[in-house]
């Protein structure tokens, strides 16, 4: 029945009427309001190997990778985010929120430690720190962490062991048990890589639909050594015959149009090559191959086409990674995950410049790019791949160090397109998930307070581009050093003197300001050395835990290397 006015009931004016219903109506908007808050978020870390900080196309590169660059244009990408320089440290710090020597898994000068390294217990992976909220964590890909994966809180896993045959499954593990032998027809890492992270999404959706998940897709490429699908090394064959001058100044000029690099660009290092010199290697790949950074006008035909060619399969690597990555992302959507899933990418360390021949060695004669073949990116186009910066993985320069990182997060992260300027580095990647999922950091493990944990929160950084505050910012690895202070960074590669740099202006690091700021250097060093000192008393409690040298197979070493 509807009630009506009557001639005798006199009409309520509107601007009171407007008011009651504003008081009558607000805690329902209110709460309204607050149902459009994002959930907790589910969570897909994506992490490339090898990457250089360019190979993208919105941080400047010319491979096709549309998948990211759409992520970017619909997210934030930040500018100075850091790694460790090499693979398994990255990933420790990533997983755990601690430096990678606070938990045996890089060494310090008076303490070993490094991929042979085993975690203290305390040191608990991410996983394991979201379970209680309810989080199921998947993983699909490189593990390259200490201890079976399933025990650090992964429900299933596909651990990539194979990391010598991109076209092969022998040795890879499946929820931390070997693989049965296969034939491996079709067979192609990446591929697979996507395949399992794709039926881990599916199976959540069916079976545990309303539950948040965290999948850690780890991709090996482009990491050594350089296999991709023929149909994809087609696309860039002769991409880059120009030479790597040449494509530093295009990616250079691309990166400023972007405004994401502030900095002349780092000039050519011709006599800095590989950080490990293997000569027998460069006997098996044939004149072609060149260890150093030289004129590409100075190559002869054969090394120019040799050379172009090995870019031209690191970009189909990258290409191909971007395209299985848009698959992982046709599924989040098919699900309904994908406005209220955060999807971070970064990589694990900067291009390499490694010359090496492993596994099954190098058949000179077969199709570059095949399984037969074992060709590795080298100096010259490894610079070009991490431009504007200097030097490459394993080194704590900027090309070693810097990788992109981009944030996409339908829900949550409102702002389209732009950057983010604030230093950051894969220690913050904890805490900025466990703010998220509304988890309160842990202070104590077994009646014992915690090390402090050095990352900062990211999430502040999602909504505007402030600087997240820290003291500091430490590397160490392999007698490579830095630390960063505000736009101050002191580094130097091992043997060498401190050199000092103001980012603010040279993160290409070309004007060494050490010796007309002394005081500056010493400033900076104590507190590196500072870091290093609380770092190695809290790795000598736990010393005698580790496993001795040699207790390990050769194979298990060799493979712990990258």
């Amino acid at each position: 029945m509807i009630f009506a006015p009557t001639k005798a009931e006199p009409v309520m004016p509107r601007s009171l009427l407007a008011v009651i219903c504003l008081l009558l109506f607000a805690p329902l908007a209110s709460a309204q309001s607050d149902q459009k808050q994002p959930a907790r978020p589910n969570v897909v870390f994506i992490l490339a190997d090898d990457l250089g900080y360019s190979d993208i196309g919105c941080y400047g590169g010319e491979i096709d990778t549309p998948n990211l660059d759409g992520l970017a244009a619909n997210g934030i990408r930040f500018t100075q985010f850091y790694n460790t320089a090499r693979c398994w440290p990255t990933r420790g710090a990533l997983l755990s929120g601690y430096y990678a020597q606070q938990i045996h898994r890089d060494a310090l000068p008076e303490v070993p430690g490094g991929g042979n390294g085993v975690r203290q217990e305390w040191a608990r992976l991410l996983p394991e720190l979201l379970a209680p909220a309810g989080y199921r964590s998947y993983h699909s890909g490189k593990w390259h962490v200490d201890g079976p994966v399933l025990k650090s809180g992964f429900v299933r896993s596909l651990d990539m062991r194979n990391q010598g045959n991109f076209f092969s499954s022998a040795g890879n593990s499946i929820d931390d048990v070997p693989v049965p032998k296969s034939d491996d027809a079709g067979y192609y890492a990446t591929i697979a890589t996507a395949d399992h992270a794709i039926d881990c999404l599916k199976e959540h959706s069916s079976k545990h639909a309303g539950t948040p998940f965290f999948h850690y897709l780890a991709f090996i490429a482009p990491h050594f050594p350089l296999h991709a699908l023929p149909e994809d090394i087609a696309k860039y064959r002769d991409r880059y015959l120009a030479g790597w001058e040449a494509m530093r100044e295009a990616r250079y000029a691309k990166q400023r149009s972007l405004e994401l690099v502030h900095t002349p660009l780092s000039k050519l290092e011709q006599d800095v090559g590989p950080p490990y010199h293997f000569p027998e290697a460069l006997e098996k790949l044939g004149p072609g191959e060149v260890n150093r950074p030289l004129p590409w006008d100075s190559l002869t035909d054969e090394q120019r086409r040799f050379q172009a060619t090995k870019m031209a399969i690191h970009a189909a690597m990258v290409d191909r990674m971007d395209h299985e990555i848009g698959r992982v992302i046709a599924q989040l959507k098919a699900m309904g995950a994908f406005e209220n899933t955060l999807i971070f990418f970064a990589s694990d360390n900067g291009a390499s410049a490694e010359i090496m021949v492993r596994n099954g060695g190098h058949d000179p004669t077969a199709s570059p790019g095949s399984a037969a073949t074992y060709l590795c990116l080298g100096p010259g186009f490894s610079s070009a791949c991490n431009t504007p910066h200097r030097r490459h993985k394993t080194w704590v320069h900027e090309g070693g160090i810097s990788t992109p990182l981009i944030a996409h997060w339908p829900a949550g992260i409102q702002s389209k397109g732009e950057l983010r300027a604030t230093p950051g580095h894969v220690v913050d990647i904890v805490p900025t998930v466990l703010e998220l999922a509304g988890v309160a950091p842990t202070r104590e493990w077994k009646g014992e307070a915690l090390p402090p944990a050095p990352g900062k929160s990211l999430v502040p950084a999602f909504a505007a581009d402030v600087t997240v505050k820290r003291d500091s910012l430490w590397w160490l690895h392999e007698g490579n050093r830095a630390v960063r202070v505000g736009d101050w960074k002191l580094v130097a590669a091992k043997g060498d003197a401190w050199a000092l740099y103001d980012l603010k202006t040279d993160r290409a690091e070309q004007n060494d300001l050490s010796k007309a700021m002394p005081d500056k250097v010493r400033e900076l060093e104590q507190v590196w050395q500072k870091q290093t000192d609380e770092f190695t008393e809290l790795a000598k409690q736990t010393l005698d835990q580790q496993p001795k040298a040699g207790a390990r197979p050769r194979a298990a070493a060799r493979r712990n290397r990258n």
